[in-house]
């Protein structure tokens, strides 16, 4: 009799594989699962920015990103996630997968983010408000909606919007004036924090990533027809070859009230910028430091840095380092002379 049954359920099992319309494992296609085509499962941002052909890293390291451990960093499956155990047996949790902690075990610079935000005392006020990440992005976000995108920068990738639960904008004057002109995250993103002098070599040897992280500081570039918060990122390569990333980003960083115009407007390092040549990191007597405040990103400017090279766990200075080119990645653009014009005159509102 078990021996009967187990025919026949062998039987079944390989009638409803054969069945049109029931697929395998091994046979599921995009165009049956979404989440095959989202950015958690493809990583594809990564490799888009990285990529020679749109002018990024791998122009100077010359190695192909297929080569590189950053491509394992995805989501292979429902487990990574959802995966939990419940009395001693493993179980699916949607309420697991939600929890703002699973989030950050991979989202890295964000939990970096929120941590010095806490030890300077002025954590985003989304957080202050008890608010977590799913409060925010939607189960779309997370599994994709069946579109393949090159980057979650890109245009519909990602749903939130500051205006999708803040409907009722207050009419101040910053608010009229800048309203077609700058995205909220202009003013009200507090900091971002920066990784610099990513040590390329030491990430293909180990797999493993170093870098020097900065803080107390935000980019202005622009995105999708406004100006927005930005990040930068620099690179060492082999041979001491460098390289210089700007690119749109949204830190989880945020205030409720937003710069004054004299945050931006006639600073000492709008008018760096206005002559071509912008300060980031130096050395002094007590050792590499960086600028601070809102720092704009124009059109042909160059940049003051600090470049170091990683060798048994310690830093040491490059000594003049060749000029890194000069990378806008994530959709995003150098703001415009006329832009920085108006940036350098003096401004007064509320």
């Amino acid at each position: 009799m078990k021996k009967d049954l187990g025919i026949h359920l062998a039987i079944f099992v390989l009638l409803m594989v054969s069945l049109p319309g029931v697929a395998s494992p091994q046979q599921i296609e995009k165009k049956d699962c979404m989440f095959l085509s989202s950015l958690h499962y493809t990583a594809s941002g990564m490799g888009y920015w990285y990529d020679k052909s749109n002018g990024g890293l791998e122009a100077v390291t010359g190695i192909p990103y297929s080569e590189l451990s950053c491509k394992n960093c995805h989501v292979s499956s429902c487990d990574d996630c959802h995966k939990t155990e419940a009395d001693g047996k493993a179980t699916y949790s949607t309420k697991f997968a939600r929890d703002q902690a699973m989030c950050l075990k991979c989202h890295a610079r964000e939990a970096s983010m929120m941590k010095i935000d806490k030890l300077e005392n002025h954590e985003d006020v989304h957080v202050l408000a008890g608010m977590q990440c799913m409060d925010c992005h939607t189960g779309r976000d997370v599994h994709g909606n069946g579109t393949v995108y090159a980057s979650m920068k890109q245009v519909g990738a990602l749903t939130p919007k500051c205006e999708g639960c803040h409907e009722k904008i207050a009419q101040t004057t910053s608010h009229t004036v800048h309203a077609e002109k700058l995205d909220c995250n202009a003013c009200h993103v507090r900091q971002v924090v920066s990784c610099t002098n990513c040590h390329f070599e030491t990430l293909v040897k180990t797999g493993k990533r170093v870098a020097v992280p900065v803080s107390g500081w935000v980019f202005l570039m622009n995105s999708n027809g406004k100006a927005t918060s930005a990040n930068m990122q620099t690179f060492v390569a082999q041979g001491n070859n460098t390289f210089l990333m700007f690119a749109p980003q949204f830190s989880h960083s945020v205030m409720k009230c937003g710069r004054t115009c004299e945050e931006c407007h006639a600073t000492e390092v709008v008018a760096e910028a206005k002559s071509g040549k912008v300060r980031l990191l130096w050395l002094d007597s007590s050792g590499v430091q960086h600028a601070r405040g809102v720092i704009p990103v124009p059109s042909g400017a160059k940049y003051e840095l600090v470049f170091q090279n990683h060798q048994d766990g310690k830093w040491s200075v490059i000594e003049n380092p060749a000029e890194p080119p000069i990378h806008f990645a994530g959709y995003g653009t150098p703001l415009s002379g006329a832009q920085l014009e108006k940036l350098a005159r003096v401004e007064r509102g509320k």
